[in-house]
């Protein structure tokens, strides 16, 4: 309402200054706009390569290496040839590879605490993580992409959601399990498949959990695979990822 009422002082300001304002006005809306999401200080999201005739890593090395990113590589660290994922936050440890819209992934998840809460992110955009002050104030965090929770909520709680990861707790539909109850120490391989809007959860080769999403997430901006947590620790190994 100011520009249209006063447009000659407008047109009056140094091109400087309207650069350096849009700019900042730019950076504040879109720190609001991710739902949680923090986009400082990190590369994730630039140009990657696509998972062509598939991806594997059995994490027999030192470092993390070039194929995943994250903005707290604290959260993530090899231990004896696996992935451990500990006090992650929900800063998503991302695969450096875009996805194809249908999709096999294999790996083994091995809980570490009682509390369990394993979980991985599919179809996220590369970029999306939870900012220090809604981490320091527990606030319900929104995903990129689909969450598969894995025993969260001290172990009692496994689901498959669409960015909210509390959403099982407001709409009525969510595929959720309370009766499930996993054993720490104990690994299971998880095989999670997606074609066209469904997408299928097996655990050591029985069915899980299901999602049919009408208006599936894919394409540039949610065509990434994460690993994830909150406090609780896991060990994850021998990834498998293969179009369909």
């Amino acid at each position: 309402m100011i520009a249209s009422a006063r447009p000659v002082f407008v047109r009056r300001l140094p091109l400087a200054f309207v650069l350096a304002l849009t700019l900042v006005l730019g950076s504040a809306g879109c720190a609001k706009c991710g739902g949680g999401g923090d986009a400082t200080g990190s590369t994730a999201g630039a140009d990657v390569p696509p998972l062509g005739a598939g991806f594997t890593d059995t994490f027999d090395r030192a470092t993390l290496g070039p194929d995943w990113e994250t903005k707290d590589p604290s959260a993530y660290r090899i231990v004896d040839g696996e992935l451990h994922v500990k006090r992650a936050h929900n800063r998503p440890l991302w695969l450096r590879r875009s996805l194809p819209h249908d999709v096999k992934i294999e790996l083994s998840c091995t809980p570490l605490t009682p509390d369990i809460d394993a979980k991985i992110e599919l179809f996220g955009d590369g970029q999306r993580a939870e900012s220090d002050e809604d981490v320091a104030r527990d606030a319900q965090y929104t995903a990129s992409g689909y969450v598969l929770i894995f025993g969260g909520w001290r172990g009692q709680i496994s689901t498959i959601v669409r960015q909210a990861e509390h959403q099982w707790q407001r709409e009525r539909g969510v595929p959720t399990r309370r009766d499930f109850r996993a054993t720490p120490g104990k690994t299971y391989r998880w095989v999670v498949t997606r074609k066209g809007g469904h997408i299928d959860w097996e655990i050591d080769g029985q069915p899980f959990l299901s999602l049919d999403d009408p208006s599936p997430l894919g394409g540039p901006g949610h065509d990434r695979f994460a690993f994830d947590g909150w406090e609780a620790e896991q060990a994850c190994d021998d990834v498998t990822i293969q179009p369909l």
